[in-house]
């Protein structure tokens, strides 16, 4: 596989760029190699700045759920492009999604926009402070909430990836207000909100967790958090950041059946354009300005293009037979990989919820941070590089999800297992 022409922007990108790239698990260290140069994508596939065609399950880390390029979505920006790209001021889409929002996500009455999912977390922290008249946080091992500074405490995705998951420059003042615990640990959760839940303000995960591997939650798990946290007057935030329009089109609260007090959104809502969202149980979001004394703004919030993206985004999700497609996709690519991993003797565990999956290559079930930290490094960057140079790109890093679009079809999934038969025999004979 010819990548001279992705080699030689990388030399430049590294003079001018933090290890060449502006989100670190793109430099692609946890694998080996170069990363490549995307020129474009179409459907289910992207291409490289040197030709190449990759059958994309990254999809640009999650929002891509109708493929590259969806035909509304491309119409939807290009119309929006037109009448003008940031105004300063609200515009009928802002009121558009959020009548969407609204509608499909059990726990939210209100919303606020704003650009990333970073600072969606990071402002709804905020209210949920603002309101409960407390400081401190409770998160889970492995979980990724953005980076800022309060939430790269024992953090997922990229921060593991680079091995710093407690990030220089946080300082000991922001740590302390942080409280950890194990995704899954029951018992322990409850012992620490007996101990301390009068000064928690919030309580904040992934559903499913997705920025250390998927994670799904245990049964009765997020149920207990549910009930503790009603007892004690604590905000629960489900960060559906990945999650939200993914597992479902209510995200993974509606696949659950459990109704957080406050949710954040991103990637999805977007249709591939930069966005987030905070919202919640209307006494809360009445505590964010103007209406309250928490403030939050941004120039770029509610962005009128990314507004079009993602409302043409939804409504293609609203579409009949849609999630029941995705399904099907996945659980066939599920079984095959599950079972290419078998026919050749390789240990692995693969998790999915939905559209979202990840191979482990560990022989103990993925329930936790400590279970995908056993998986193996190297074995995983073999794997990727094998399938990568047959024409299939998964994230490069064992700590993240991969992700299947609607633009995926039946003949796409039989071709990846058939790459990943090949790999795994590779795997098995080193």
């Amino acid at each position: 596989m010819n990548i001279s022409k992705s080699r030689d922007l990388f030399v430049r990108a590294e003079k001018l760029l933090p290890g060449g790239v502006n989100s670190p698990v793109r430099a692609f260290r946890y694998v080996g190699g170069d990363p490549l140069f995307i020129e474009r994508g179409e459907g289910a596939y992207l291409y490289d700045v040197d030709g190449n065609r990759f059958l994309d399950y990254l999809a640009s880390w999650g929002p891509l759920i109708l493929g590259h390029c969806h035909p509304e979505v491309v119409a939807a920006v290009e119309g929006a492009v037109r009448r003008g790209s940031s105004f300063g001021a609200p515009t009928p889409g802002e009121v558009e999604m959020a009548e969407l929002v609204v509608a499909a996500v059990p726990s939210i009455d209100v919303v606020r926009m704003v650009s990333s999912g970073t600072e969606a977390v990071m402002s709804a922290i905020r209210v949920a402070r603002g309101y409960t008249g407390r400081e401190k946080i409770l998160k889970f091992e492995g979980c990724y909430h953005g980076h800022s500074d309060a939430l790269l405490v024992k953090a997922g995705s990229g921060a593991l990836t680079m091995g710093v998951p407690d990030s220089a420059g946080v300082t000991k003042a922001f740590a302390a207000d942080t409280l950890t615990a194990q995704f899954n640990d029951t018992d322990g959760v409850r012992e620490l909100l007996g101990q301390v839940g009068g000064e928690v303000a919030c309580v904040v995960l992934e559903p499913v967790g997705g920025n250390c591997g998927v994670i799904p939650p245990p049964p009765g798990f997020l149920e207990m958090l549910r009930e503790e946290t009603a007892n004690r007057g604590i905000v629960l935030l489900f960060d559906e950041v990945i999650t939200g329009f993914r597992v479902a089109y209510g995200g993974a609260q509606s696949l659950y059946g459990i109704t957080p007090d406050m949710t954040t959104l991103g990637k999805i809502i977007g249709g591939g354009f930069p966005v987030g969202a905070y919202g919640g149980k209307r006494e809360i979001m009445e505590q964010v300005a103007p209406l309250g004394p928490v403030y939050q703004a941004g120039t770029l919030s509610g962005n009128p293009v990314a507004m079009a993206a993602g409302i043409a985004t939804l409504k293609q999700l609203q579409k009949p037979g849609i999630y029941e497609t995705l399904e099907c996709l996945s659980a066939k690519l599920e079984a095959g990989l599950t079972e290419a991993a078998q026919r050749h003797g390789v240990t692995a565990t693969l998790n999915r919820v939905g559209s979202m999956l990840s191979p482990f290559f560990t022989d103990r079930a993925v329930r936790n941070f400590a279970d995908a930290a056993s998986s193996d490094a190297d074995v995983y960057a073999a794997y990727f590089r094998g399938m990568l140079e047959r024409g299939f790109y998964f994230a490069p890093s064992k700590w993240e999800s991969g992700f299947v679009s609607t633009a995926h079809a039946d003949d796409d999934i039989e071709a990846t297992v058939a790459a990943a038969n090949e790999v795994m025999a590779q795997l098995a004979a080193t």
